[in-house]
């Protein structure tokens, strides 16, 4: 099931990078997990290290892939001739949420960094590459936020419920990808219809991965493979930071 992520598969050298003690050698075996620092996607190195830039974290990187890869909402493109944030600031004269809540009081930043920059900052117990941290350079993490519909968390354990509420946003959102990478081509008005159906198998299925895969492959679009193509315009601009001013 979409829920169920209860262990993970680890040798000794990678237990030791997330900081899970009592695994010894270099095979991989189910190892379970006893605290809620660790469980899901949003944990895992690979994601949190493609969603930081290469010395520091990014709450605006990791927003963004929150709201394009779980919740299928992705945010508009960045203004132009947006300043970067001074890197040598960040973890010695502010902590990195200081930098960025200092210009979410304006309009036109707030508008998109008040949907990202809460998913980013319940992220940001984990470093540029995943390891568990408790303090931003000099500064304590403040891993707390308020999502856009009013639900409030204060550690990226509480973050991942929240969105582990709105499974069916994130089954579209999966089911939407799995066909459109099937496909070959990104989905046109005629595959709304068979998207509506693969979601509302998957759900009367409790939410099975194996049912996501078998809908998608006796769908009529990817068993015909015919029809018009449709391309999606994939954006691929990494949003930008604002600085202070």
């Amino acid at each position: 099931e979409f829920r169920r992520v209860l262990f993970r598969s680890l040798n000794e050298m990678l237990a030791k990078y997330y900081g899970i003690a009592d695994v010894k050698g270099d095979d991989f075996r189910k190892v379970d997990l006893t605290t809620d620092q660790r469980g899901g996607l949003l944990s895992q190195g690979t994601v949190l290290t493609v969603s930081s830039y290469p010395t520091r974290t990014s709450v605006v990187l990791r927003g963004k892939y929150v709201l394009e890869n779980i919740l299928g909402t992705p945010p508009p493109p960045p203004p132009p001739d947006v300043p970067q944030l001074d890197n040598n600031a960040t973890g010695a004269t502010a902590s990195l949420r200081q930098q960025m809540e200092a210009h979410r009081s304006s309009a036109v930043c707030a508008s998109c960094h008040s949907k990202m920059d809460p998913l980013g900052f319940g992220l940001e117990n984990y470093d540029g590459i995943g390891a568990w941290r408790t303090m931003d350079g000099k500064f304590p993490v403040d891993s707390s936020g308020t999502l856009p519909n009013g639900k409030s968390f204060t550690t990226p354990a509480e973050l991942r419920r929240l969105l582990l509420a709105d499974l069916p946003g994130f089954e579209h959102c999966l089911s939407e990808k799995l066909l459109t990478y099937a496909l070959g081509r990104g989905l046109g008005p005629g595959d709304r219809n068979t998207l509506t159906d693969i979601d509302r198998k998957v759900t009367q299925s409790e939410y099975r991965f194996q049912t996501l895969v078998h809908e998608v492959v006796r769908s009529m679009p990817f068993q015909m493979q015919h029809g018009e193509v449709i391309s999606k315009q994939i954006d691929t601009t990494r949003p930008k930071e604002v600085a202070s001013k």
